[in-house]
């Protein structure tokens, strides 16, 4: 915003000192040239006293005289008889205007402009034949005369009343630009905490300060809706705690080997699944709007902690794990959740003997891991991943839960065979 109005200002401001300057600038030339006129004029009238009682010769040296001192001025006499005394001889219609009219005249010519006086020496001169005319070329000012100057001192003020406006819009910027800026970092520190302090005192417009005031209603807000969302969760897995356990001890009592079993896995699952949603339900209290995790270093120790598992049944367990990788946006626990429920399944729909083997790979705005083993793979044309489904009488949320986990780290979760014979679980995982 503040770059934006800077430009806005340099270009109005640029476009009011052009509209001002070019004018003064063909004005200034406009005098220099009227003041070089001027003296011509006072040039002329000395000349022409010579031309109208002298002979050709004293003209000549007279006139080569005042050539001699003047730069910008040339002085030429031209007689009816095509005589030209000066620098610029000839005649063409203009002369012969003068000559024949008797009137002096100012003309343009290409590089200036030009007097043309014609001069009476009395008797019979007075005719057109006899009259000589005094011609005194002008040079239009360049920028080495007074008008370069002239010109240089414009664009001088010009600059400087460039700078000095943008200087003065700058300061303006900043006070527009400043709360702003003030009121977005505190608004992108939301969430990133626990406690949220409310919005300092701005100085700037009244605009801004009313937004301010609406951000701290607004936060206030939420935060009351997520404690009353947080006292809700809470409560109800109070409350659902104390009927599961009853049914749980009602389920002890069934004779029947087979229910009795099929109802605590049933109690079971229903537990799990009141556990996800409490744990989910209180993710941006644990974790934050913004978590980041080194996730090469949970991961590869949450791997490791499957290793002692694996040793004790005697299934080959082979890692290939990377040192170091970049920082993800995903909290501990859903990393090892992640890890967690990959190798669970490997676990536990696979034969103990079956080898597993982990990849892990990382780049410098991604981590790669791949989870293979020898089992029996995954049944053909499920997809494991939805939300709900299972091909071993599960819950079905496992797989969804790492889906959903390198979702929120803009990655994919991709299935398939390994080359092991068994299942194949890759997932990818993206910084933001």
């Amino acid at each position: 915003m503040r770059r934006s109005l800077l430009v806005t200002a340099a270009a109005a401001i640029s476009m009011v000192l052009l509209a001002m300057l070019i004018p003064m600038a063909i004005l200034v030339r406009s005098y220099a040239l009227e003041d070089r006129l001027a003296r011509a004029a006072l040039e002329v009238q000395a000349v022409e006293t010579v031309v109208s009682g002298q002979d050709d010769g004293i003209v000549g040296q007279y006139v080569d005289r005042i050539n001699d001192a003047s730069a910008h001025t040339r002085v030429t006499v031209l007689y009816p008889d095509g005589l030209a005394i000066g620098p610029d001889p000839g005649e063409d219609a203009n002369v012969l205007d003068a000559r024949n009219t008797g009137r002096a005249r100012v003309d343009d010519v290409p590089g200036g402009s030009q007097i043309l006086v014609p001069v009476s020496r009395g008797g019979n001169s007075a005719l057109p034949s006899a009259t000589p005319v005094i011609r005194v070329v002008v040079d239009e000012p360049g920028l080495d005369s007074v008008v370069g100057v002239a010109w240089g001192l414009l664009v001088l003020l010009a600059l400087v009343l460039l700078a000095g406006s943008l200087v003065v819009v700058d300061r303006l910027g900043r006070s527009f630009v400043q709360p702003i800026r003030q009121l977005a970092e505190h608004t992108q520190s939301l969430g990133r905490s626990g406690t949220v302090e409310p919005v300092a005192a701005l100085q700037g417009p009244a605009e801004v300060q009313e937004l301010a005031g609406a951000v701290d209603r607004l936060v206030g807000r939420i935060q009351l809706l997520l404690a009353r969302e947080r006292e809700s969760v809470a409560d109800l897995s109070h409350r659902l705690r104390t009927p599961v356990t009853a049914l749980r001890l009602r389920v002890e009592t069934v004779e029947d080997t087979g229910l009795r079993e099929r109802l605590g896995s049933d109690l079971d699952s229903l537990q799990a699944t009141v556990d996800e949603i409490v744990r989910e339900a209180r993710r941006s209290e644990r974790e934050g709007l913004d978590p980041q995790t080194d996730a090469v270093a949970v991961i590869a120790e949450r791997v490791r902690h499957w290793e002692p598992l694996a040793e004790d049944l005697g299934r080959p367990y082979a890692m290939d794990l990377a040192t170091s990788g970049p920082l993800l946006g995903a909290s501990r626990a859903d990393l090892e959740a992640l890890v967690d429920v990959l190798l669970d399944n490997v676990f536990s729909h696979s034969a103990d003997t079956d080898a597993v083997r982990i990849t892990l790979s990382a780049a410098a705005d991604r981590v790669d891991l791949v989870v293979e083993d020898a089992g029996p793979g995954l049944p053909p044309g499920l997809d494991a991943t939805g939300r709900g489904k299972s091909g071993a009488g599960s819950t079905g949320l496992g797989l969804s839960i790492a889906v959903r986990t390198a979702e929120d780290c803009a990655g994919e979760l991709t299935t398939g065979t390994s080359d092991m014979g068994g299942a194949r679980v890759a997932v990818t995982l993206r910084t933001a």
